[in-house]
């Protein structure tokens, strides 16, 4: 039996000045009147306590009952709060000088959660975060909203910081598998501090990124809100209490401290040979060196390298993550890991430094996470590999891992769109069905989980990547920077069984340019112009799509004395095969032909990542089958084709950018 009391008459609370109503258990409200009653038996000890509890600025329950009461605060929708291809990115401001910024977002997610789940309502959730800052404030209100919506457990891993991929595996096997979802506080790759961005957004019960319908459901709701629910009074959880702990915050819901570690390090056991890596890694003639660029993934790293797999730890750099990252802009690339960069021998366009003679200094395998865990970048002694080669080279290279080995090879492999064709080309002539999807690792999730979510046909073992450093496969359902780091670890050791101890280690650079010859090389890189007025943005887009997709374009983009003529342009959709839904204007992709008739491609598409503003994204892709061209720069080769495309859709002019922030 529950009672509605006028909030008023149970609390006054400076730091809650809402008009609310509390509702609270009727054994509490029974409590207060014997309290009452009996109070001339020990006014003076119950006075000592309510005055102890009134210095604390919470509501003092007396008799056994729980120190949080539950209340239904009145607000109103706030704007803005649609999710992006990753959940919801604002700066810290927002979140935290807005109110009922976190409350509104976290209120609609559990109302469209509540909807789609067949029970209606959700029992066990977890929530967890990647250290950024304003990672454990705004983790206190979710806990205390999380309570006033009933939901009767949140698992938090110790400390507070879990990466996405252990996220993703922790709902799919914590607690019997009985986990319904989680809330993630992460935004990913982009920067961190108080001035900087924060994020929250949502996975589902498989343990993928919440799908279009959820997240534009959602969106919805935020824009009908009038009150939220949630729990005032009591202590704030202790998030570095033991593994196991439990706070009860009303009598049917509490929160518990879970290890953040042992369900993600056993999916990654269940995909590749420890023992194996554990060996061929000792060898003084191989090392690692892996950046954890200040983000969730460090401490992953470390239970993984130094204490599964016996490395020192000098195999770690920027392995303890901070609210600030450090100061870093946490992006695994060649422009902000250029401390990785620089230590694997390389320039800071990915070609070896000739500075450097001694090789036998560098590590054998340089990689690098982004702030929540998910990304990766691999690179070589003095060797960058561009994300879409290393899908493709993972894909040539299944039987090195046991995941795929052990049932004949991947059943499906999948890219976004903006990615290069390398990986095309190798499940033509491996005979693996091929999916092109648009940027978003929800909508990978779909395939990965055709059989056990749709009954529909069985893709795994699954392999998947996109462009932005983003590669993984089934055992989650989501992109796994370690993963990635794993599957190249394997392939080196594999490419080096038949080598002996005292001869010259394959290296990746060898690996990589065996895959060119044998397939031919897909020259990549990517422009970034991040920041831009988000006018502007949709200005250059729409251009694009009136000029060239949409206009002739013999009379719209001509030839010149280039060589490099604009032959067809088309505006990228999709038809999910697996539920049949469909998502249009995921990328403007330009087609190019030059003067000796080879083809490449230019696709202009804006990020749903970034916090403020808009950021321009322009891959380029040209494909080089003559392995005597394969030594090139890909941003040398690609700098007559880029500047062509700048040229025709007038970057400098509609954006005011010279020069984009970022070429990878």
């Amino acid at each position: 039996m529950k009672i509605i009391l006028p909030f008023s008459t149970l609390l006054r609370n400076s730091a809650l000045q809402y008009r609310m109503k509390i509702i609270l258990p009727f054994s509490i409200l029974s409590g207060i009147l014997l309290e009452s009653v009996s109070a001339f038996t020990h006014a003076s000890t119950l006075g000592q306590r309510t005055q102890a509890y009134s210095k604390r600025n919470v509501p003092f329950l007396p008799r056994g009952g729980s120190l949080y009461a539950t209340v239904e605060v009145e607000t109103a929708p706030i704007q803005g709060m649609r999710p992006g291809t990753s959940g919801l990115r604002k700066k810290v401001e927002v979140w935290s000088d807005t109110q009922n910024y976190v409350e509104n977002f976290v209120q609609s997610l559990l109302d469209t959660a509540k909807q789609r789940d067949p029970t209606g309502k959700i029992d066990t959730l977890i929530v967890a975060g990647d250290g950024r800052y304003y990672n454990n404030e705004a983790m206190q209100r979710i806990f205390r909203v999380c309570a006033g919506n009933g939901v009767n457990k949140v698992l938090v891993p110790k400390g507070g910081i879990m990466s996405t991929p252990a996220v993703s595996a922790a709902i799919r096997d914590l607690d019997g598998g009985f986990v319904q979802g989680a809330i993630v506080l992460t935004a990913s790759h982009n920067p961190g501090g108080p001035r900087e961005d924060f994020g929250i957004k949502y996975n589902e019960g498989l343990g993928q990124p919440a799908g279009e319908e959820f997240t534009e459901a959602a969106y919805d709701r935020s824009l009908e809100l009038v009150s939220y629910s949630s729990v005032t009074g009591g202590p704030d959880v202790n998030l570095n209490a033991d593994i196991g702990t439990t706070f009860q915050i009303t009598p049917s819901s509490l929160v518990v401290i879970i290890d953040p570690f042992e369900v993600y390090i056993n999916s990654l056991k269940s995909c590749f040979d420890f023992d194996m890596l554990r060996s061929f890694w000792s060898r003084n003639d191989v090392s690692i060196l892996f950046d954890g660029m200040h983000g969730a993934g460090g401490p992953f790293a470390r239970r993984l390298l130094i204490e599964e797999l016996g490395m020192s730890e000098d195999a770690l750099m920027r392995c303890n993550p901070l609210p600030d990252f450090g100061g870093c802009h946490p992006d695994p690339n060649l422009t902000y890991a250029d401390e990785l960069v620089k230590k694997m021998g390389m320039a800071p366009d990915g070609s070896a430094d000739e500075s450097i003679k001694d090789l036998t200094v560098l590590p054998t395998l340089g990689a690098a996470n982004d702030g929540d865990g998910d990304r990766n970048m691999i690179a070589g002694s003095q060797f960058f590999v561009t994300p879409s080669d290393s899908l493709a080279l993972i894909c040539d290279n299944w039987e090195a891992i046991p995941h795929f080995a052990q049932r004949g090879g991947p059943n499906g492999v999948a890219r976004s769109m903006p990615s290069s064709a390398a990986l095309d080309v190798v499940a033509q002539a491996r005979s693996i069905p091929l999916f092109i999807t648009p940027t978003g690792w929800k909508f990978f999730g779909n395939l990965m989980s055709s059989k056990e979510l749709f009954d529909g046909k069985d893709y795994t073992p699954f392999l998947c990547g996109e462009e932005s450093f983003g590669t993984g496969s089934d055992h989650i359902r989501e992109k796994d920077g370690l993963w990635a780091v794993l599957a190249w670890m394997s392939i080196i050791a594999n490419a080096n069984k038949d080598v002996p101890a005292n001869e010259p280690v394959v290296t990746v650079k060898d690996i990589v340019k065996k895959h060119w010859k044998k397939y031919g090389r897909h020259f990549y890189c990517r422009y970034d112009y991040e920041g831009v007025e988000s006018g502007a943005a949709d200005t250059l887009v729409d251009r694009i799509r009136e000029l060239f997709v949409d206009g002739n374009i013999a009379e719209n983009a001509p030839s010149d004395n280039t060589g490099i003529d604009l032959i067809h342009a088309e505006e990228f959709a999709y038809e999910d095969p697996v539920d049949g839904s469909k998502t249009s204007k995921q990328g403007l992709v330009l087609q190019f032909k030059n003067s000796l008739g080879d083809t490449s491609r230019v696709v202009f598409r804006l990020s749903g990542t970034g916090s403020s503003g808009a950021t321009i994204r322009m891959y380029l892709e040209q494909y080089e089958k003559d392995s005597t061209k394969h030594d090139e720069s890909a941003p040398i080769a690609l700098r007559a084709l880029a500047d062509r495309a700048i040229s025709l859709v007038a970057m400098q002019e509609i954006t005011g950018r010279e020069k984009p922030t970022v070429i990878t």
